[in-house]
């Protein structure tokens, strides 16, 4: 096995992506993509994803190829013949589990680079290991490392970028126009779901800051999320007192960058969304708890990242084992928001809602 101080082949010509999921992940790794396409302009370059994500990397400028894998071990074997076929000379594994590495290794490419801390056994599977130097630095900044190790410059870092196609564009001014949204009103999208239990802001504290932000006319609130989500949604419409704009499982993964380039703001968790809406240049104002915003928040400037210290956080943990339940985020009070909101959205009264 080799390391990152071997002389590794500079000219790739077919090189294959490993990120499979999820859609946070997906859009960390957009910058590393940039890189190895700025470095490799005529490079044929593959990424490797979940089906449920495809649409995303569809948009993502720099991929030529797609390739969606169905979930389970028979899907992703089923796709090894013809990753083998497809000949690559580089693949990059920006997952690092036992299943991206092992996939890596079996597409029969003998350049396969991944970081030296991966988890599951990873590592076994790379001929190119890289050191992570600590693991308080951003997923974007982690990934990178991938890039520089091959030779690529990543300094300044590439942006990460969608090409956003002009039906997107219009798809979601039909979807906000059917809903009531004139082309050119502002609006605030909200994000009120997360995977983790302990992610998750109070829904009568967002219910409280859509209120307030309605009434002062700071814009439509329009609530975002997949379809999985809608119990959280209907929830908070039960809890508010003025109406928002309800999305929720109206609109495809492929969707969103289209969708929160259009937004003012974007309120939210820690989740998926608040990465799609960074990299389209949209601000972002997230309530972290027990996760960290130096590994995992939004990239870039002109953002608001909320946090309520305690002795605990972060703890990177699914279960909150605290005297007070999930302190972390109940700490952040609405003023808070509303005063992040508030510097990043001008507040129109004339069209408050009443």
């Amino acid at each position: 096995m080799g390391s990152v101080h071997e002389e590794v082949m500079q000219d790739y010509r077919r090189i294959l992506m490993i990120k499979p999921s999820s859609l946070g992940d997906i859009v960390h790794a957009l910058p590393t993509l940039a890189a190895l396409r700025r470095h490799w302009p005529q490079a044929h370059i593959t990424w490797l994803v979940k089906r449920q994500w495809a649409g995303i990397v569809e948009r993502a400028e720099g991929v030529d190829r797609v390739w969606p894998v169905n979930g389970g071990l028979t899907g992703w074997l089923s796709q090894v013949p013809a990753l083998r076929a497809a000949a690559f000379d580089l693949v990059v594994d920006l997952q690092g589990l036992f299943r991206s590495a092992a996939m890596a290794w079996l597409t029969g490419c003998s350049t396969r680079i991944g970081f030296a801390n991966g988890r599951e056994g990873s590592p076994l599977f790379y001929s190119i290991r890289v050191p992570v130097p600590t693991p308080e630095m951003h997923a974007v900044d982690r990934s990178l490392l991938t890039a520089a190790a091959l030779g690529a410059p990543v300094w300044p870092v590439p942006p990460a970028r969608f090409r956003i196609p002009v039906e997107d564009r219009e798809a979601v001014g039909q979807l906000l126009q059917r809903h009531g949204l004139a082309s050119g009103n502002d609006w605030i999208a909200m994000n009120v779901s997360a995977r983790w239990p302990t992610k998750r802001w109070p829904l009568e504290r967002f219910a409280a800051v859509a209120d307030e932000l309605q009434r002062e006319g700071a814009g439509r609130i329009v609530l975002i999320g997949g379809p999985g989500e809608r119990i959280d949604a209907d929830a908070l419409k039960a809890l508010m007192r003025t109406s928002p704009i309800d999305l929720t499982g109206q609109t495809d993964p492929g969707l969103l960058p289209a969708l929160l380039e259009a937004a003012a703001l974007l309120i939210t968790n820690d989740s998926g969304p608040l990465h799609v809406a960074a990299a389209v240049g949209t601000p972002v104002v997230a309530m972290f708890g027990p996760t960290s915003p130096i590994r995992t928040g939004p990239y870039g400037t002109g953002h608001a990242v909320l946090t309520h210290a305690v002795p605990c956080r972060p703890c990177f943990s699914r279960i909150c084992r605290n005297q007070v339940p999930l302190e972390c985020l109940i700490g952040i009070a609405p003023h808070q928001v509303l005063a992040a909101v508030r510097e990043r959205v001008p507040v129109r009264r004339a069209h408050a809602t009443p």
